[in-house]
């Protein structure tokens, strides 16, 4: 069975539903068998103070504003606490998924976090940590949330086994460097396919660098219903997208950990098309 880290403290009350969706999420999977549940420690702080800014990092843990409130979250120690757990999630799934071939964290909130700070309810960029505390290993994101991942993009510069690939509706700031790319489908004006496209190429640059392991962002905020959005994205193509990517992974035999990422709509509608990414998960492993 998959194992999908979780822990009761991953949950902090915020203006959105992006933490509230985690524990009903774990709930769903363990109820249909789709996953088993593994609960992280909190993560260190010194190596977040590796990873980001020390004084960000101290800011955050201490609830110094502006810094502490930077991802867009009011700060609580609820919310401290949370992140530090997701955190440790991160890495714990990163150990599970090089040993086993495949897990998940049951988490968000990674992609936009820059070095001196954090943004677009993302505090500590957990993909760049999983590289940073692995350095032999070459680690690619697969990040498939509508929101670019300009933070990631970002890493990539600081840290040389980092490879970003995302396929994003909405730019949000993300550039292209020598070791990030991005692929723009515009939210009206695309379609599936010409998404399928950009995912191909996506798995062709992994099958050529045979990377270590593979994160994959399974954002749902590119779902049609979803404030944020693509008009043609509708819940047969995101479970096509799922199901392409672990056929893939499955096949070459790349290890890979997937997050739940972005998604914003109704929480009982979200919640079923984050565990269709398990259930499409569950169709290869």
């Amino acid at each position: 069975m998959i194992k999908a880290c979780f822990s009761s403290r991953y949950f902090a009350e915020t203006h959105t539903n992006s933490m509230e969706k985690l524990q009903f999420v774990a709930q769903a999977i363990v109820e249909q068998s789709l996953a088993q549940l593994v609960e992280p420690e909190l993560i260190d702080p010194d190596i977040l103070r590796m990873l980001h800014a020390p004084n960000y990092v101290d800011a955050f843990l201490q609830g110094k504003a502006p810094l502490a409130r930077m991802s867009g979250f009011k700060w609580s120690e609820a919310l401290r606490d949370a992140v530090l757990a997701i955190q440790g999630g991160q890495l714990m799934a990163a150990k599970i998924a090089l040993a086993e071939g495949i897990s998940a964290n049951i988490a968000q909130g990674f992609h936009h976090a820059m070095y001196e700070y954090g943004g677009g309810f993302c505090t500590f960029n957990g993909i760049a940590l999983v590289a940073q505390e692995f350095p032999d290993k070459q680690i690619f994101v697969l990040d498939c949330d509508q929101h670019g991942g300009d933070g990631t993009a970002e890493f990539t510069r600081r840290l040389p086994n980092l490879f970003n690939f995302t396929i994003y509706g909405l730019a949000y700031g993300c550039r292209d460097y020598e070791r990030s790319i991005g692929r723009h489908i515009h939210p009206k004006d695309g379609s599936f396919t010409l998404y399928e496209a950009a995912l191909q190429e996506g798995f062709e640059l992994i099958r050529a660098q045979r990377p270590d392991l593979v994160i994959y962002q399974a954002g749902m905020d590119c779902h049609q219903a979803d404030p944020y959005g693509s008009s043609w994205f509708d819940s047969a193509a995101v479970y096509r997208r799922d199901r392409l990517v672990f056929e893939f992974a499955k096949r070459e035999q790349i290890p890979i950990m997937f997050v739940l990422a972005g998604g914003y709509q109704a929480l009982p509608d979200l919640v079923k098309l984050h565990v269709s990414t398990f259930q499409a998960a569950n169709q290869f492993y």
